[in-house]
């Protein structure tokens, strides 16, 4: 294999691998027999205790790779030192997808998140996605909450069954599913089409915008039609993980 070749394999490998860092993350992971997991990693300044005696005796059994660090590189490997608690587990995320093994499939509905920033609710909108009719979650890699723990533990672990699109740009994203001849729905109060009166087949994507804020203009523009669900009693919004919850059963 040519040098090239091995650092796209190499690469390829790496762009699926989740590092997850915390004790009870990282012990639910290693019990789950489902997952592929890449390499166990330990502080060197951990104090023993049983619990990473039973990490340690797990991952050999499973023959999963130990590596050791001093605590700075610990911490760059977690990206967080101060809740990392001396372990990080690198999860190989099996059903991280590229954009394009989507956009060659002929119907698919997809959920898009625009700056969602609450780890519990993003956890919560990935386990409708995983538990309703949803393909797949678009989510960007900047401006949103990234996948943590406590993300993870709000999905209650369907973050390692769902198809998960990261993109760096939405906005792009959007518009090219739109090209490749996706209607791309921006849920908003005001809008006029009921969401149930969407057609089920075909190609969808439901976008879901920020907490507080609602959906971006630039990410609003790269949407193709606005629908709304309806509210009853004055009520004027639901909560984005309660939207995406009826969108994936609708």
């Amino acid at each position: 294999m040519k040098d090239s070749e091995a650092y796209l394999t190499k690469k390829a490998f790496f762009d699926k691998v989740l590092t997850v860092y915390g004790r009870h993350a990282v012990m639910e992971a290693l019990l789950d027999e489902h997952l592929t997991i890449h390499k166990l990693h330990l502080s060197t300044s951990n104090k023993p205790s049983g619990e990473l005696d039973r990490m340690i005796r797990i991952a050999r059994e499973r023959g999963i790779s130990i590596a050791r660090h001093d605590k700075q590189a610990l911490s760059r490997i977690s990206k967080n030192a101060r809740q990392d608690q001396g372990v990080a587990l690198d999860v190989v995320m099996e059903h991280f997808v590229e954009e394009a093994e989507i956009l060659k499939q002929k119907s698919y509905r997809i959920i898009a998140v625009d700056g969602v920033t609450n780890p519990q609710n993003l956890g919560m909108i990935i386990r409708s996605c995983a538990a309703g009719t949803i393909d797949a979650l678009l989510l960007p890699t900047r401006g949103a909450a990234r996948i943590s723990p406590p993300v993870i533990q709000a999905s209650a672990g369907t973050l390692f069954r769902l198809p998960i699109i990261r993109t760096p740009d939405l906005v792009a994203s959007l518009r090219r599913f739109g090209r490749e001849g996706a209607q791309v729905y921006a849920l908003e109060a005001d809008a006029s089409l009921d969401y149930r009166n969407v057609p089920v087949e075909g190609k969808r994507i439901f976008v879901l915008g920020n907490e507080s804020e609602g959906i971006t203009p630039a990410v609003l523009d790269a949407c193709t039609e606005a629908i709304a669900i309806p509210m009853a009693r004055g009520v004027e919004s639901l909560n984005v993980a309660v939207t995406a919850a009826l969108l994936a059963f609708c």
